[in-house]
């Protein structure tokens, strides 16, 4: 977030088209540590160059004072991001007295602020006789919806718990299971064989992470990276082995997105059409309203 502070000075559109491909290119990959170049450029250029054309100088979009706003949001997040550095030496003093060997950020996803996140909200690991038990104090398990004999599945998470935990859980999901071909495979198995969107997927990763997490700190011994059949693998290989089998389809992953409100109507078949009775034809039908010649039958019938 600090390195995007340098961008500033090409808030204003005329001064981004003005810096050109290669100086834009330059700022770009400076700034994000070689991971974007070209193609961000590229995409920034045609964006400034479509809003200087849709306004064309219209006195009501004033691009230098809008940039000038811009300028005073960064100097604001310097000023967070300096507080923020304080803090983070605080906390990285506490997180060494209370896991010295830093068990907690040996866990895959979790890094400099999950790992004391997780050991703030865990405590003392014993209080949990099971990691399952840590798993329902994070909230990532459905609730419990049981009436007699009957067991309802497939409700939805019970978010007990801290919500810090939960978060920190879920976000360090998502990186875990790019780098842990244990973790990816449930995560593909819960995409393409269970239909579960990105995020329900992850909340399943995360709830499988924070029983390993329990394990790890429980144990008193680093988590290793192991392939499905169980057997430790470098990180390098991990990533390998996550590739080729374990990578969800991109047609999948768009079907997942896909939001369908709704169910398409269904025909009525023949034969199976709903008794034309006055009162109700099966459990659970309304009533029908009785014809008008039906109802000049019964009047003849009374006169007569």
């Amino acid at each position: 977030m600090v390195r995007a502070c340098r961008l500033e000075r090409f808030a204003d559109p005329n001064l981004l088209v003005k810096a050109g491909l290669t100086r834009l290119t330059a700022v770009i990959a400076k700034a994000s540590k070689n991971h974007q170049g070209t193609e961000r450029a590229y995409q920034w250029l045609a964006a400034a160059e479509a809003s200087i054309e849709l306004y064309a100088g219209h006195p009501a979009v004033a691009f230098a004072d809008l940039a000038a706003e811009v300028a005073t949001e960064v100097r604001l997040l310097r000023a967070t991001q300096a507080e923020f550095a304080t803090h983070a030496a605080e906390r990285e003093n506490c997180y060494r007295w209370v896991d010295p060997a830093g068990l907690a950020r040996s866990l895959p996803g979790l890094a400099e602020i999950g790992g004391p996140a997780l050991v703030a909200a865990m405590g003392d690991p014993a209080r949990f006789r099971h990691g399952s038990q840590f798993r329902s104090y994070t909230g990532l398990v459905p609730k419990a919806s049981e009436t007699g004999d009957t067991d309802r599945k497939g409700q939805p998470m019970s978010k007990a718990g801290s919500s810090l935990l939960r978060t920190t859980m879920v976000r360090a999901a998502d990186n875990a299971r790019k780098v842990d071909p244990q973790l990816a495979r449930i995560y593909y198995i819960q995409m393409v064989e269970r239909g579960k969107d990105h995020l329900g997927a992850l909340c399943v990763v995360a709830a499988n992470l924070a029983e390993r997490a329990w394990a790890v700190l429980h144990r008193r011994m680093p988590y290793v990276i192991c392939d499905t059949d169980g057997h430790p693998v470098p990180h390098d290989d991990a990533k390998t082995i996550i590739a080729p089998h374990w990578t969800v389809p991109a047609d999948v992953r768009a079907r997942r997105r896909s939001k369908k409100v709704g169910k398409a109507p269904q025909k009525v078949l023949v034969g199976h059409s709903k008794p034309d009775a006055q009162g109700v034809g099966t459990r659970g039908d309304l009533p029908q309203q009785a014809s008008s010649t039906a109802a000049t039958d019964r009047v003849n019938r009374r006169t007569a």
